[in-house]
């Protein structure tokens, strides 16, 4: 199971693994990133408090990643 991450935590992660800030709609960003022909989007609350871990579990499934990818 993950833990806590905050906005902060999750952007910085999705950052790291090449994803990109694509744009702000009210209080939520759109992350993306290409591979191959593909584009991975997935989107992030961007509030300080912490993310519920069912919502961080989504945002990894949407990017393809792993908890470890955010460390």
């Amino acid at each position: 199971m993950p833990k806590r991450y905050s906005s902060k935590d999750v952007v910085s992660g999705l950052k790291k693994q090449g994803f990109l800030f694509s744009g702000q709609s009210g209080s939520h960003g759109k992350f993306r990133k290409t591979v191959g022909n593909k584009v991975l989007t997935t989107i992030v609350p961007m509030s300080k408090k912490e993310i519920p871990i069912g919502t961080v579990k989504g945002i990894m499934r949407q990017a393809g990643l792993k908890e470890e990818d955010f460390k």
